[in-house]
């Protein structure tokens, strides 16, 4: 699957992860979970965990922990992949 095709099939994905403001780390176990069963997860950072930290930071943090790729953020939502 090539990134336009990640991108199309993430327009029709509903967010399954939040992450507050107990940070990325409350997530890392969830989301490895969810992307052992889906190779796309849509990811929804709310106010609590951005803080100052922009929202594409905090992404690419989270999908090193994961070891996925960032597939796209538009706004507080990201997606993410893994094969």
């Amino acid at each position: 699957m090539d990134e336009h095709e990640r991108k199309a099939r993430a327009h029709d994905l509903d967010v399954t992860v939040w992450v507050g403001k107990s940070g990325v780390d409350a997530v890392v176990d969830e989301l490895d979970d969810q992307l052992g069963s889906n190779d796309l997860v849509k990811v929804k950072f709310l106010r609590a965990a951005r803080g100052r930290t922009e929202t594409d930071e905090l992404a690419t943090e989270l999908a090193a922990q994961v070891d996925a790729e960032l597939v796209e953020t538009r706004g507080h939502t990201s997606v993410l992949y893994r094969r």
